[in-house]
């Protein structure tokens, strides 16, 4: 039998489990690995990042896109601790990724070793798992078992400690664990009746659709459903993509506002049905959206989730059978629901139309939504990182096809450039355009450097109005214009550094500038940076700071 180091064993494993692409910041105590990876450089892409947490970002993108987790490799200590906002997204999010440290050798851990961490303390919180192998011959099992938790029941990130002398060590290798054969689970019959029968006679029944949708790729059965039970359906907190703008079910987004006519449909509503929603505090405005005297129908595979969310009935099964059982189970749709599901759909629609107030400053971010729109596929990719352009995004976006949203749940600022190179790694064949502020960009901006150096053609358009503008917008509420503090920054030429990482750039002062310049960007082979200089008295979508 051949004898192979634990590093070789992981990557193999790796292999078997069809993980196809990695992200890194290389580190020394993870040499083996980096060796093994080297040798399977034909199975696995590994791609370079500026920084750890760009690469778990990339890598929870791609696995929200591609349905499978991606491979993180970083070194102990600082490398480690970088990671960890990306793992912290994967979890809020419900994105299967896979961490792996190089750790300090066994013999030295629990000693406050250089660069030491006690991971599963650190992590513990914000990972589905944290699994160490203690020799070798562990860490196939180990790599088998991570990709196991990280894809099963509610997908996130499982973190694998790996000492450098049990990468490093050989043994007498083993059998390579298989991937198990999944088998699509079926809720059961009598909370199928159940729940039929309560949707069926609630006056005005309401569906929340997130994140489950995306992940069990449960689109056209979602769609089957809504038709079937005549419901105004709304989006949980960035899951637009799950259901087509265009459809008559649509009735907006559970972001961080509430339109007049959302809290309308909602107050007439008598029962909830969340399809693949864990209901987060950010799509129940911090868990009071729910009333008590409302039904609430989860569909959702993991019963902590149902538990935390305090439903009436719980349908565990995948959603997708149990869609379809649902909407077989339950008689035609009455024509008083179906008027109301279409008169909520309008309002959706005139709000998110693109014939609003102008823009006080010279660039209208609704017109540069409406260019975007107007020129990518309808299969384009869209990733947003944190800040007050995404407004703009979440209301005036037309979403036309699943899989095309990139917006991290959990709003962490850096997310929209790495995010961008992960999703496009996942579908190479498609657009991918990165709506970024000039914040987000500073911190991580520098993968676009990575993109550069991998030829990956993501655009990216950046919303510059030299602030921190959630923050200002904030203290403009409570405080008043007088109070603005620690929210203003000084912003670089950014189509020049963009220049300067290889990228072509375009600056945008007008409106009218914006489209030629997106769409020579959309044409050039590469990666591309608009710079949109925008006014920070437009404030967001929601409304102006000032007249």
């Amino acid at each position: 039998m051949a004898r192979m180091s634990g590093g070789d064993a992981l990557v193999a494993t790796l292999v078997e489990h069809g993980v196809t692409v990695g992200f890194t910041v290389p580190g020394e105590s993870f040499l083996a690995v980096l060796e093994g990876l080297r040798r399977a450089r034909n199975r696995i892409r590994l791609v370079n990042a500026r920084h750890e947490g760009s690469a778990a970002f990339a890598a929870e993108a791609y696995g929200k896109i591609a349905g499978r987790p991606a491979a993180v490799f970083v070194s102990r200590g600082p490398g480690a601790t970088n990671a960890a906002i990306g793992i912290h997204t994967a979890m809020q999010d419900s994105t299967p990724l896979l961490l792996f440290v190089g750790d300090v050798p066994r013999r030295v851990q629990d000693r406050e070793a250089f660069q030491g961490v006690d991971y599963r303390r650190f992590f513990g919180a914000i990972a589905k798992a944290v699994i160490q192998p203690f020799g070798p011959e562990d860490v196939a099992e180990a790599t088998a078992r991570a990709w196991r938790t990280a894809t099963s029941g509610r997908p996130g990130p499982v973190v694998v400690v790996l000492p450098e002398d049990v990468t490093e060590a050989e043994f007498d290798g083993g059998t390579i664990p298989r991937p198990p054969r999944r088998i699509p689970a079926v809720s059961a019959p009598d909370a199928v009746a159940a729940a039929a029968a309560a949707i069926a006679a609630a006056r005005l029944p309401v569906v929340v659709f997130g994140e489950m949708v995306g992940n069990e790729r449960a689109h056209a059965e979602l769609i089957g459903f809504l038709d079937r039970a005549g419901a105004p359906a709304v989006a949980a907190f960035r899951r637009q993509d799950c259901l087509p703008s265009a459809h008559p079910a649509y009735a907006g987004h559970l972001g961080l506002t509430r339109e007049p006519y959302i809290r309308a449909l909602w107050a007439e509503a008598d029962l909830v049905v969340s399809v693949g929603s864990r209901l987060d505090d950010m799509t129940t405005e911090e868990f009071t959206f729910v009333r008590p005297d409302q039904t609430v129908v989860l569909l959702h595979p993991d019963p902590a989730v149902a538990a935390a969310a305090g439903v009436d009935i719980h349908l565990s099964g995948d959603l997708a059978p149990t869609l379809e059982a649902l909407a077989a189970a339950m008689p035609p749709p009455p024509a008083a629901r179906l008027a109301r599901r279409d008169q909520v759909h309008a309002a959706e629609a005139a709000h998110a139309g693109f014939d609003q107030r102008p823009a006080i400053g010279a660039v209208d971010m609704v017109k540069v939504i409406a260019a975007v729109a107007g020129a990518v596929p309808a299969d384009a990719m869209i990733a947003t990182d944190a800040g007050t352009f995404g407004s703009w995004v979440y209301r005036h976006y037309p979403w036309r096809r699943p899989l095309t949203q990139v917006a991290p749940e959990v709003g962490a600022m850096g997310a929209g450039v790495p995010g961008a190179i992960g999703a496009a790694l996942a579908r190479p064949d498609a657009a991918v355009v990165a709506f970024v502020g000039d914040g987000g960009f500073l911190m991580t901006g520098s993968e676009l450097a990575t993109a550069v150096e991998e030829g990956i053609p993501v655009k990216v358009v950046l919303c510059d109005n030299q602030a921190y503008a959630s923050i200002l917008i904030h203290q403009h509420r409570r405080y008043g214009a007088e109070a603005y503090h620690g929210v203003r920054v000084r912003s670089p030429d950014f189509a020049t550094l963009a220049r300067g990482y290889g990228a072509a750039a375009w600056t945008v002062r007008e409106t009218a500038e914006f489209e030629p310049a997106f769409r020579a960007a959309l044409a050039h082979d590469g990666p591309a940076l608009v710079h949109v200089l925008t006014d920070l008295r437009d404030g967001s979508a929601n409304g102006p700071l000032a007249r």
